[in-house]
């Protein structure tokens, strides 16, 4: 049986807003799999995501609905798509050097998807249910980008560095991707209370969640979160907001690391 996702379910998977979703269904560019009568609401089979992360990033490299468009047209599978991006590069590399930086992008999907497979085939963490305790955090919410909760992080570590008593953690309070205005919280688990201006500090509530470690890059954590939804779906489970996210491995203070080390815990708290 395929796995349909909500528009703002593959939202989150894809990295594409629900807006933009409609805006490529509009143009034939992402079509849902079935559009319920009733309500409107859009639904998409598992096979689109890869579809969708291609044209994520090839707009993201300034390409024209029409050019996409083409691209698809010419394509019958995911192969012949990477097919058709490694002879677009060949073009680019011919062009003035301003197009260079164009030509290292498309090297940058093509390895980056590559090694996401292969990640993916070969990870040792599975879908699990299990309960989490309550706990005291410290955190400070904020609307941005995703790419922001670093400095929030920062400033989080210096108002309450010595109290911090476990791995950093941040609440997610939508239900979909969001590229501009994302309601997120970075936190701390901390030892004791204490009051800083700015910084909510509070007990935060026990949950029975389902649970995965991603392994890899932070820009490839939507794999993981298409196989835990899938396990969702599959359990007809409810998710509750804020979802949460562990950074069990990530970059150090001083040294970055290597990114395909990395290991987040996404949970996802189970409603009633």
């Amino acid at each position: 049986m395929k796995t349909l996702y909500s528009i703002g379910e593959f939202s989150q998977v894809s990295g594409l807003s629900v807006k933009t979703l409609r805006f490529y269904h509009e143009k034939e560019i992402l079509i849902p799999d079935s559009v319920d009568e009733a309500t409107g609401y859009r639904f998409y089979d598992a096979d689109k995501i890869e579809k969708a992360r291609v044209v994520m990033r090839l707009r993201q490299m300034e390409f024209s609905i029409e050019d996409i468009a083409k691209v698809f047209a010419e394509c019958a599978d995911d192969a012949d798509i990477l097919n058709q991006l490694e002879r677009q590069k060949q073009v680019l590399q011919q062009r003035i050097s301003e197009d260079r930086v164009i030509v290292r992008s498309l090297s940058e999907i093509i390895a980056s998807e590559k090694e996401a497979k292969r990640l993916l085939e070969g990870t040792r963490f599975a879908v699990e249910e299990k309960s989490l305790e309550p706990m005291l955090i410290a955190g400070i919410r904020v609307k941005g980008k995703y790419s922001e909760c670093g400095a929030v992080f920062s400033r989080l570590a210096k108002a309450v560095g010595r109290y911090i008593c476990g791995k950093p953690l941040c609440l997610y309070y939508d239900g979909e991707y969001r590229e501009e205005d994302a309601s997120l919280e970075p936190c701390f688990p901390i030892r004791k209370r204490v009051e800083a201006e700015g910084i909510s500090v509070r007990e935060l509530a026990g949950a029975r969640c389902l649970a995965l470690v991603h392994q890899g890059r932070y820009d490839q954590l939507g794999r993981s979160y298409a196989r835990i939804l899938k396990y969702a779906d599959e359990q007809k489970a409810k998710i509750a907001l804020p979802t949460r996210e562990v950074y069990i491995k990530g970059p150090g203070v001083f040294f970055k690391g290597n990114p395909k080390n990395y290991l987040t815990e996404i949970l996802l708290p189970l409603g009633t």
